[in-house]
């Protein structure tokens, strides 16, 4: 095995996935566990989640799952503790459950704004300190990858109203230099990726309105993302490739950031 090979090579590795259940959550946990990472996914729905651990076992992947609300402190801590005894220490940490709420800025509701802005932003404070402290930190290496997007590098366009989904994807950005700058001296990389449209439930009810052809007007690949696009990327930040790379947001958005 050459040396770039061998650097992207997750065999030994422990991954925790949120939101893991589908979309780029499941999307990132296939190409972790086909590096040969261990993975664990957890999601809310116990349907959800036996049906993608029965996916990526079917992949030839190790993987187990634990439905948790990270909504809640009580599941999130949980959701540490049972991870950490199931796996024994957590290498790689992805944080991508999150949520979104279509409202104008004017009229949006206040318990929707903090609904946002709990599950995008103070759930992933929260399960990183408990896995940095836990594991991470003690072992002195750790991988956390945050999902961002493109939602939290710039403004809407005026095709969307999503204020509080664009301001918690603000505070991701931040939030992943931040612990990066605090977590380099054990070892652990803090990246982020900040995708821009890719097929979801999350986004389905967006696409449906406005349309594919509006969404990728001004997008120098003139697409949406794909079930593989954030592969590369997540791997990337996931393995010892990226070794030196921490505190970075990558957009994976065929380019609209960009011009």
């Amino acid at each position: 095995m050459n040396s770039i090979l061998k650097a992207l090579d997750l065999t030994g590795k422990n991954a925790l996935i949120t939101g893991g259940s589908r979309g780029l959550g499941l999307q990132i946990a296939e190409v972790l566990g086909d590096q040969g990472a261990r993975l664990l996914i957890s999601s809310r729905k116990a349907a959800d989640l036996e049906a993608a651990t029965r996916h990526l076992r079917e992949r030839g992947i190790k993987a187990d799952s634990i439905a948790a609300d990270n909504s809640k402190d009580d599941d999130l801590i949980r959701l540490a503790d049972e991870a950490l005894t199931k796996l024994g220490r957590i290498d790689i940490l992805v944080n991508n459950a999150g949520a979104t709420w279509g409202a104008p800025a004017e009229d949006h509701p206040i318990d929707a704004w903090d609904k946002v802005m709990n599950l995008n932003v103070r759930s992933i404070f929260l399960l990183s300190q408990q896995i940095g402290k836990k594991s991470m930190i003690p072992n002195k290496y750790g991988r956390i990858i945050n999902l961002a997007s493109i939602a939290g590098l710039r403004g809407n366009r005026g095709l969307t109203q999503t204020i509080a989904y664009n301001t918690s994807k603000g505070a991701v950005v931040n939030f992943t230099r931040a612990l990066a700058g605090d977590w380099g001296k054990h070892g652990i990389t803090v990246n982020a990726l900040a995708p821009g449209f890719f097929p979801s439930k999350m986004t389905q009810g967006t696409i449906k309105a406005v349309g594919v052809e509006k969404l990728v007007e001004g997008v120098p690949l003139q697409r949406i993302g794909d079930d593989e696009d954030l592969k590369g990327a997540a791997l990337l930040f996931a393995s010892d490739a990226g070794k030196h790379i921490t505190g970075q947001i990558l957009a994976v958005d065929g380019g609209i950031t960009a011009v």
